[in-house]
């Protein structure tokens, strides 16, 4: 049997932002071991950029249309025979159960896959910081998930956070590179607090670290959901 025919369909639910989209696919591309266009996965990327915010509808908790739209795009990516839905927005994952529900394929928890490779990779992790949308923070679903493994969830201070909102928002979301003295105030904070490890929580964050160099104690979350992408589909990481 040809390698090609093992692969199973991935669908994405993208467009949370559209930056990140385009880099969780180019990296799915460049991280599947393969030698001809046949041995790369076949994905349905529905990129539904005009998605409403998804901090937004956690801190208003005006959320039952966000809902019934990422429950329909899931519902549209199963119609179209993929066998594992991947979703570039780790904010959306508060919606995860609701999400899940709708489809009877799985859908790849990408807060629960990244706590596990920190705790997996990096000796001896006691404390992770979350370095996140506001959504992300105060849905707290990163800080559950940390707990449930037994190790403990750092949050920044609210000075730092403006920052990490601001360099999501104010800088990738607008299209500009991000602003470095905002990502390294933010890590010092990490640092004088004890940190072993800091999850890159956004996909805007993943795409600030295309562009920059970054401390070996982060962990993108982005990273974890392409790695978790590709074996689930058959195909090899490398």
């Amino acid at each position: 049997m040809n390698q090609e025919k093992k692969l199973k369909k991935l669908g994405v639910i993208g467009g949370m932002g559209p930056e990140a989209s385009c880099y969780y696919y180019e990296n799915v591309i460049a991280h599947t071991d393969a030698s001809k266009d046949q041995e790369h996965i076949d994905m349905v990327i529905l990129s539904h950029a005009t998605m409403p915010d998804r901090t937004e509808a956690i801190m208003s908790g005006d959320d039952k249309y966000l809902i019934h739209l990422l429950q329909e795009d899931a519902r549209t990516l199963e119609s179209l025979g993929v066998s594992n839905i991947a979703i570039t927005c780790n904010t959306s994952h508060y919606f995860y159960n609701q999400i899940q529900k709708a489809v009877q394929i799985p859908v790849i928890n990408m807060i629960h896959e990244s706590v596990a490779f920190a705790v997996k990779e990096y000796d001896n992790v006691k404390k992770i910081g979350i370095m996140a949308t506001d959504g992300t923070i105060n849905s707290r679903i990163y800080h559950k998930e940390c707990r449930k493994m037994g190790v403990t969830p750092v949050k920044p201070s609210e000075e730092r956070q403006k920052d990490v909102m601001s360099l999501i928002y104010d800088d990738i979301k607008s299209g500009r590179p991000g602003d470095r003295n905002k990502f390294d105030r933010v890590m010092n904070e990490f640092v004088r607090k004890g940190c072993d490890a800091v999850i890159l929580a956004c996909t805007e964050l993943s795409v600030f670290k295309g562009r920059h160099e970054i401390p070996s104690i982060c962990l993108d979350a982005m990273d974890v959901l392409v790695r978790e992408s590709i074996l689930r589909s058959g195909a090899q990481y490398k």
